[in-house]
């Protein structure tokens, strides 16, 4: 091992390297930017060396756009993400500006964010998470750098922290292609606010051929609370009522996995209101379900998480004391395979006494996505295993929509989608839970997540198993055709319904008889608006805390509302907005928190109209 400045790191990798660098890096969070900006920076220059970088979710403040968005996202980023340094790479593929000798191919995009980045987009492997090692090793890696974590309490160790996830798998086969012959450098840079989580995840220092220096530290990249809207609360709180008491839980990151966990919490904490709440939405309905696979009592025996990713609201889930039962004779209550939060997630764990952040076991990726290897264990491990995950749409025949839209262009990545799905049927008790949002709307625009047919699928439907959506949940598996379009149109938007049963029966794959159960014809937002505002403690906004002022939250619904409701180029619809509009008063702070106090001109003018417009309409 060598400690080193980044730019000495550089020179090094350039000697001992040849003229070709395959550089694997870790999705999200484990990247070390400050050594990758200074290579990247270094071999642009270099048009005799290539550049290829491996790794998935590479991570960059939101674009701050312009108008009204830009107003508020401007203030709220910098507050944020500080002094976070971005990705040079990143900046360039979202520019369409990669230099010609250096190239950049990933398994996983943050969602939606290079979804119109030519090199991005022709340059994305679609590969399951748990083969992305196998997959980036036969490419000729030959160097591997990521963040990790010091700690006092492990003088001669170093963690992986964030990400064991591919790096512990690709370890056995870069020892093998050593033992060869090969050269492949292992380069790690300390960060001094990345939580040292022990286990699996530690290495010996001399596992690293470079290690570079504690010189400046800047802000871990973070991911704020985002609000929990009425869909994803109802979501939430039916896909928790299939959870069984001493099971094995995985969900994943945003709205839906909050809304998840905050009903968990209330089904624990708030029992009689939580059944309450779930009558009101309907889950009779289902209630033979519930009984046969989850249940809506407290928690008395606990969970276990078996998550790929690590996530805030499991933290949550823990500190309450619901993520509890343990693997075997360990003390782990959860095995994950990376990390990523909100700052206030990694104090957390920063906060906690070492041998209390033991009990999350940061592992291999191949571990928590895989039954194969020590699959007696995880059998035992992963009993009654519930497997969370989120789509964007469903066919009516049962095929999940995550990843990708039906020119072609990636969204985001399969991920470990698909290896939780398989879980879900391949062990026993278990199921696999695709939470839908059953229509969305966009510039006015209301349309139905739930479709007859879609140009692509990321889960096949001979794989399908349960849905839910906010009007309720459907068990799709070893049902026929015709049960599973029943059961989705039951769960779905009822300003849609008619259209696609009148698209499968023309299909010949539903009879020309039937007629949808009159319980399942009131699935209309009102209705569930209307259960919110009778149940409101269970509908938290932000349910897990969030890095927005109250100013902010009232800002961010009524900017939600105005993309929803209104394009741009509908100039007569914002002339009518902007009419309504109300006078500035009891509306000082919002105003100033977007300088738009004092209007300076026709713009400005439209804006604080639309802008108070929209903050009286979303004022309840």
């Amino acid at each position: 091992m060598h400690l080193c400045s980044v730019e000495h790191a550089v020179d090094q990798v350039l000697s001992r390297l040849p003229a070709h660098i395959h550089m694997g890096l870790p999705l999200g969070l484990g990247k070390p930017n400050a050594f990758v900006n200074a290579l990247y920076a270094r071999v642009r220059e270099l048009p005799e060396r290539q550049l290829t970088l491996y790794t998935a979710l590479s991570l960059g403040r939101p674009p701050l756009g312009d108008g009204l968005q830009r107003r508020f996202l401007e203030p709220f980023v910098e507050r944020v993400f500080a002094d976070y340094e971005e990705l040079d790479y990143l900046a360039d593929l979202r520019n369409d500006s990669l230099p010609p000798n250096i190239r950049v191919e990933q398994f996983f995009m943050q969602p939606g964010s290079l979804l119109n980045s030519e090199p991005a987009q022709q340059d994305y492997v679609s590969s399951n998470y748990s083969h992305a090692a196998r997959d980036i090793n036969a490419k000729g890696l030959n160097l591997i750098a990521q963040l990790v974590a010091a700690t006092p309490e492990r003088p001669v160790h170093l963690s992986l922290a964030c990400n064991p996830d591919i790096t512990l798998d690709l370890l056995p086969m870069v020892e093998r292609r050593r033992a060869a012959g090969e050269t492949i450098l292992m380069l790690g840079q300390v960060h001094a606010q990345l939580p040292y989580m022990p286990g699996d995840a530690e290495l010996p220092m001399d596992a690293f051929d470079l290690l570079l220096d504690e010189a400046e530290q800047r802000r871990l990249f973070s991911t704020p609370n985002m609000p929990v809207n009425t869909q994803d609360h109802c979501i939430g709180l039916h896909a928790s009522s299939l959870v069984r008491d001493g099971g094995t839980l995985q969900i994943g990151i945003g709205a839906m996995g909050d809304a998840v966990a905050a009903a968990l919490l209330a089904r624990q904490g708030d029992n009689a209101a939580y059944r309450e709440a779930l009558d009101a939405l309907g889950a009779a309905a289902w209630q033979p379900l519930i009984e046969r696979e989850g249940g809506m009592a407290p928690l008395d025996e606990g969970l276990y998480g078996c998550s790929e990713m690590f996530v805030n609201g499991l933290l949550e889930l823990a500190d309450a004391g619901l993520l509890r039962r343990t693997a075997d004779e360990q003390e782990v209550v959860l095995h994950g395979g990376f990390f990523l939060g909100p700052q206030s997630f990694y104090q957390r764990l920063r906060d906690m006494p070492l041998e209390q952040r033991a009990r999350f076991a940061m592992t291999a990726i191949s571990f928590v996505n895989e039954l194969y290897g020590d699959e007696a264990l995880k059998r035992r491990q992963r009993r009654d295993a519930r497997f969370i995950n989120t789509a964007f749409g469903m066919t009516l025949l049962g095929a999940g929509v995550a990843d990708q839209l039906e020119d072609g262009r990636v969204l985001s990545g399969v991920g470990g989608q698909y290896n939780f799905v398989a879980q879900g049927h391949a062990l026993e008790g278990g199921r696999s839970i695709l939470l839908l949002r059953s229509w969305r709307e966009a510039g006015g625009e209301v349309t139905s997540n739930l479709f007859w047919r879609y140009g692509h699928c990321t889960i096949p439907r001979h794989l399908r198993d349960i849905v839910v959506t906010e009007y309720g949940v459907a068990d799709l598996r070893g049902h026929t055709d015709s049960e599973v379009i029943a059961r989705l149109l039951a769960v779905c938007d009822s300003r849609f319904q008619q259209a696609l049963m009148e698209e499968a029966k023309s299909a010949g794959k539903l009879a020309k008889g039937f007629q949808l159960d009159t319980r399942f014809t009131h699935n209309t937002p009102e209705r569930l608006e209307a259960v919110r505002a009778q149940h409101s403690q269970l509908f938290a906004e932000y349910p897990l805390g969030t890095d927005f002022t109250d100013v902010e939250q009232d800002l961010l619904r009524a900017l939600g509302w105005l993309k929803s409701k209104f394009k741009l180029s509908e100039v007569l619809a914002l002339g009518k907005a902007t009419l309504d509009a109300p006078g500035p008063e009891g509306y000082e702070a919002h105003l100033a928190r977007m300088a738009l106090e004092q209007p300076d001109g026709l713009k400005e003018d439209l804006y604080q109209r639309l802008l108070l417009a929209a903050l009286a309409a979303t004022a309840a």
